[in-house]
């Protein structure tokens, strides 16, 4: 532990400004876990969320497309303050519910700001705030925030703009070009014919759907393929128990205990033996189409298993839809668009109304939005995150990031309380400012990308990795690539007194 004397930096006070002791940005599944657990850890000080829309839910009302709904079992996506009483896999509608009950149960609307857009954040080691520049979407008037504590719970991309990228003769096709991110509201689907290009979460639930809608046809059209897994979209155990009428916190806590124990077992197995658990997927999929269905050509990944996110497909709905011949997969590249539709590099042309391109997202550092510290701009390529979840050289400020291959929220749980208890640190220590500093022998410590490219490798991630933090190769300094149940006992474990935090 270091406690060190403060510098001094240009400050005017301003009566125009509103101070907090907690500043939230972004009013999702973040933002709203890290308003409930600070609220209720320190119910003595002021908390702001900000939040740039109109409502609260992040991305889970931000995505408007068919079917929209979670990838991820709903006993570990919930929160583990709040029991989820619903089928195991949820709907956005049903997710935004759940937010709204969290919300409304807590008194957390009273924080809430909406219609306010972060725009700069500016550190001054003198007066130990963060200035906040804000505007009032809504109005557009600019409105101005000093805070102690920052805590960026925007999520990790662009809700304003989908990636699409661009081929050749896109400006001919006479259709719609659609992104699932901007879908319209009164889009015309039924009767048409859909090409949707992509083979991730997003175009495996959307197949689907479309034909639901009364599509006449729907193509996955996908350069490869993905790993996807059959599940039910309810917990059999989880019926079971309030059937019996076990209180909601318990049926919770043991179907969320059973899932992570699943999978554990399942990561472990992975581990040692990767071959027979791909085959294991490979399988799933293979038992729910016809026979002779081409498998190999059309689900068999070119990938190993778990650098991307393996896709869940409830009831095998996808493969479903696939079977009756209201849908087709098509494995190639795009040659060009053409008037009618997609010619590939094969020759075939894909004749379409509509093209929907399930092809990702821009990632987002920060939420794009400049930082600085004592008048100097924060390049985040160059900073080491401590935990994932703060950075070197820049103080009091925290960021919520959750787990590619387990439930976000169960890393949001974990980091609240971490924040939380380091703030009560910095009371015990009389601090008002901490900032992650790397020791004496670390500075020539090897330093990898937020996430190792060769463990987890999605599209969006490599066309951004030049613009993340780094993470280091030993404790406190590695970071997304520690999954949970690790971090389940080195967060509650971190020790703020070795060293790695600066008190001022």
């Amino acid at each position: 532990m270091t406690i060190v004397k403060g510098t001094e930096c240009d400050y005017k006070e301003n009566s125009d400004v509103t101070h907090v002791n907690m500043l939230v940005v972004g009013a999702g599944i973040s933002g709203i876990g890290a308003a409930y657990h600070f609220g209720n850890r320190h119910p003595d000080r002021s908390l702001v969320v900000l939040e740039a829309r109109s409502t609260l839910g992040g991305t889970w009302s931000v995505h408007r497309y068919p079917g929209v709904r979670s990838d991820s079992d709903m006993y570990t996506f919930g929160y583990s303050f709040k029991p989820w009483r619903k089928d195991e896999l949820a709907t956005a509608e049903e997710i935004r519910s759940y937010l709204n009950e969290v919300v409304e149960e807590n008194h957390l609307d009273q924080h809430i700001r909406y219609h306010h857009r972060m725009d700069s954040a500016d550190w001054c080691s003198d007066t130990r705030l963060w200035t906040v520049q804000v505007t009032r979407t809504d109005t557009g008037e600019q409105v101005r925030y000093t805070a102690d504590f920052v805590w960026m719970c925007q999520g990790y991309y662009r809700y304003d703009e989908g990636y699409t990228p661009q081929w050749p003769g896109m400006d001919r096709f006479r259709g719609e070009i659609v992104h699932p991110l901007k879908w319209p509201e009164d889009l015309d689907y039924a009767g048409k014919r859909v090409v949707v290009i992509g083979s991730g979460a997003t175009a495996a639930t959307i197949v689907p759907a479309l034909d639901k809608g009364g599509a006449e046809h729907v193509t996955m059209l996908q350069r490869t393929p993905s790993y996807y897994t059959i599940m039910s979209p309810s917990n059999d155990i989880g019926d079971a128990l309030r059937s019996v009428d076990t209180p909601d916190e318990w049926t919770h806590e043991i179907v969320r205990r059973l899932v992570l124990k699943h999978d554990r077992e399942r990561d472990d197995g992975i581990a040692v033996d990767p071959e027979k658990w791909e085959a294991w997927f490979i399988d799933q999929v293979r038992a729910a189409l016809p026979e002779n269905y081409d498998v190999r050509k059309h689900f068999t990944p070119g990938y190993r298993l778990w650098s991307q996110r393996v896709c869940y497909v409830p009831n095998a709905d996808l493969f479903k839809t696939i079977s009756s011949g209201k849908a087709s997969v098509v494995t190639d590249t795009i040659d060009t668009f053409t008037e009618s539709g997609i010619k590939l590099a094969s020759g075939e042309e894909l004749e379409a109304d509509i093209i929907v391109t399930a092809t990702g997202f821009h990632l987002s550092v920060m939420g794009e939005i400049p930082f600085s510290v004592d008048g100097e701009p924060v390049d985040w390529s160059k900073t080491v995150t401590y935990h994932g979840i703060m950075f070197t050289g820049v103080p009091n400020l925290a960021y919520i990031f959750g787990y590619w291959r387990s439930s976000w929220t169960l890393r949001v749980d974990l980091i609240c309380d971490l924040v939380c208890r380091l703030l009560d640190r910095m009371d015990e220590l009389g601090a008002a400012m901490v900032t992650p500093t790397l020791r004496n022998g670390e500075s020539d410590m090897p330093l990898r990308p937020w996430t190792d490219p060769e463990d987890f490798s999605p599209g969006y991630l490599l066309r951004s990795v030049d613009r993340v933090p780094r993470q280091g190769d030993r404790m406190p300094w590695r970071g997304t690539d520690v999954g949970y149940d690790e971090e389940a006992e080195i967060l509650p474990a971190a020790d703020f007194d070795d060293g790695t935090l600066i008190f001022k």
